[in-house]
């Protein structure tokens, strides 16, 4: 199976921010859609083991942050390629809260949405959020980023590499796991994070 043709599915990217008690976090995603009307309704997905998708179900409040066309691979590798649990993503980063006290982006973010979970689904690798919308705000005139536009136009372009050296493993961009073999499966996906070989980078010997 090719998974670039999933590439192809209309998708945003989103930071998803929440709090339990004192821990905050944030994390990014690709996957929000709405699903109801009156009351509005939106369901997201969650990586399981993210530190992000514990809090929300301590919680079961999030906040949605609408990435837009300005925002930069170091902001989405600040959420996105590192654990919570490791690293304080918030430290030093004057973020605004929405009521409940949950942080959303305040820059590089066309609007935002607060959400309280209703109902959840374990789906494996991820869980499914469905929550109530209950605010929701425009923060610039910016156009939304699709995940196509962040392939495309936001996700560095492989390095030119010296050939004389040979690939013996595979590193993960995202959590750091290493597959040892000169070849990743085309279909394979890390044992971490769940993440496909489009985030993985040669490691040389």
């Amino acid at each position: 199976m090719d998974k670039k043709a999933l590439y192809n599915l209309s998708y945003g990217v989103f930071m998803v921010g929440t709090r339990s008690g004192d821990k905050k976090n944030g994390c990014i995603t690709n996957t929000c859609m709405q699903i109801a009307n009156d009351p509005t309704r939106i369901a997201i997905a969650v990586i399981n083991t993210n530190y992000t998708a514990d809090l929300i179900k301590e919680s079961g409040l999030f906040t949605l942050s609408m990435l837009d066309k300005t925002v930069s691979f170091e902001t989405i590798k600040h959420f996105g390629f590192q654990s919570g649990r490791n690293v304080d993503k918030l430290k030093n980063l004057p973020l605004p809260e929405d009521e409940n006290g949950i942080p959303y982006l305040g820059w590089s973010a066309c609007a935002m949405l607060s959400g309280k979970v209703v109902d959840s689904m374990d789906l494996g690798s991820h869980t499914l959020f469905i929550a109530e919308v209950t605010d929701a705000k425009v923060l610039s005139d910016n156009k939304p980023l699709t995940y196509a536009d962040y392939q495309s136009d936001v996700k560095p372009k492989p390095q030119k590499v010296d050939t004389d050296k040979k690939i013996v493993g595979w590193k993960c961009k995202i959590c750091g796991y290493v597959y040892e073999g000169s070849e990743l499966p085309k279909d394979y996906s890390c044992p971490i994070c769940g993440h496909g070989p489009d985030d993985f980078e040669p490691v040389y010997g």
